[in-house]
């Protein structure tokens, strides 16, 4: 079996501790958790699964310059996406955002990096209910249900453990 590789961006360490938890969780079949700022598409291709993970800046953006980050990120990663083929690849996505402060874009990010991979041909999996959660709208809403794990580390950290192992437990990376 293959290892599940998983990628995150982050500026203050959230996400990242998100990350190292999905490995613990995941044991064996868990390849290190990477900052994208790190990593090449050649990395992610590298994997048949992947597990990625995004905060939500400000009024709705992925983390990267423009955002005010101390370092590159997803937004400075998904360009170079253009022309590359994820068919065949499995892509699951955890977003971490604050729905109290922003209930307007509530974990928009997860919506721009289920986007590009989608136009990339791979096969998105790991959707959300949405109940639980308070906000006002989010891009990441498809059919009334997240594209991917939402997460409020502001708000609801408490939380975040058993949705994390729910979510782990719906992907079912440990079958063959």
């Amino acid at each position: 079996m293959s290892k599940v590789g998983i990628f995150f961006g982050t500026d203050t360490g959230n996400t990242r501790r998100v990350a190292k938890d999905i490995a613990n969780q995941l044991g064996d079949i868990a390849a290190k958790p990477i900052n994208i700022r790190n990593a090449s598409v050649a990395d992610l291709l590298a994997y048949d699964t992947l597990i990625l993970g995004t905060p939500t800046y400000g009024e709705g953006v992925l983390p990267g310059l423009s955002a005010g980050t101390a370092t590159a990120s997803w937004e400075e990663f998904l360009p170079s996406l253009s022309g590359q083929d994820f068919s065949g690849k499995k892509v699951a996505i955890y977003g971490l955002g604050n729905q109290k402060s922003y209930p307007n874009e509530f974990i928009d990010a997860v919506f721009y990096l289920y986007e590009a991979f989608s136009r990339c041909g791979a096969t998105l999996i790991g959707d959300w209910a949405v109940e639980g959660y308070q906000f006002k709208a989010s891009k990441a809403v498809i059919d009334a249900r997240f594209v991917g794990l939402a997460l409020d580390q502001e708000n609801q950290k408490e939380l975040t453990p058993t949705r994390v192992e729910a979510w782990l437990a719906s992907l079912a990376l440990g079958a063959s």
